[in-house]
């Protein structure tokens, strides 16, 4: 075997990786931001919710709050579905437009929960995060075997959790939210191992540009579910 071919395959990926990491992070910058201030907008906040008198979400603004989330699921299916009939320009603008609108519906955690657990969150998060993406970067062990199940294990949690709206059950919610966590942890090292192999088969800049954004996405999720996820569990409600 060629060492150079081994030398130069390594460094694209790596490339690659960085332009992934970077867009996800934007990303993921976006998304604190307009949370941020969307929470702390009045006139903007009372677009999305009602609120009593003490401050405390009492419903929803069914139309907007329900539309920006229909927008959002179009947006991963369009961009998953016509990335390849698409400029990476296009690709990218979308992926901003979709971290917009989940930090949009995501600014409910600012009046549900309080600031520090928050922050504290997001870092057991990213330190979660990271090293589970370190492991599926560095490892050797071909992790193509977890795919289906964790994606079984997935569709498990959401068919369970639109039951559970029904039930109301307290321990299935605490059990679905560890689950979630499992989940959202194993998902993390496989599509990073999954999205390093990507690298070497794109065959052009324009491709790698689309596969870097389209790979952000992926990781993006990853890291946006299990900080939900572990903040149900361990966030201080206000």
């Amino acid at each position: 075997m060629n060492p150079f071919t081994i030398e130069s395959s390594s460094v694209k990926e790596a490339a690659f990786m960085n332009k992934v990491y970077a867009w996800m992070s934007g990303a993921l910058l976006i998304t604190a931001f307009v949370s941020w201030w969307a929470a702390t907008t009045p006139a903007f906040f009372q677009l999305l919710y009602h609120v009593d008198g003490a401050g405390n979400i009492i419903g929803v603004n069914q139309v907007v709050f329900y539309g920006t989330i229909i927008a959002e699921l179009g947006l991963v299916v369009w961009l998953s579905a016509r990335i390849q009939q698409m400029t990476a320009e296009r690709a990218s603008l979308l992926f901003v437009l979709y971290a917009v609108l989940n930090g949009v519906t995501m600014s409910s955690i600012f009046i549900i929960y309080t600031s520090s657990s928050i922050a504290s969150t997001f870092f057991i998060t990213a330190g979660t995060f990271g090293a589970m993406s370190l492991y599926g970067y560095t490892t050797k062990k071909d992790l193509t075997s977890w795919g289906n199940l964790l994606f079984m294990a997935l569709i498990g949690v959401i068919i369970a959790t639109v039951v559970n709206m029904f039930l109301q059950s307290a321990a299935l919610y605490w059990i679905l939210n560890y689950v979630g966590v499992a989940v959202f942890v194993g998902l993390t090292a496989y599509d990073t191992q999954k999205i390093k192999r990507m690298a070497n088969h794109l065959d052009s800049e324009e491709n790698a540009k689309k596969g870097a954004v389209m790979g952000a996405l992926t990781l993006y999720l990853d890291f946006i579910n299990l900080f939900l996820y572990l903040l149900r569990l361990f966030g201080d409600r206000k």
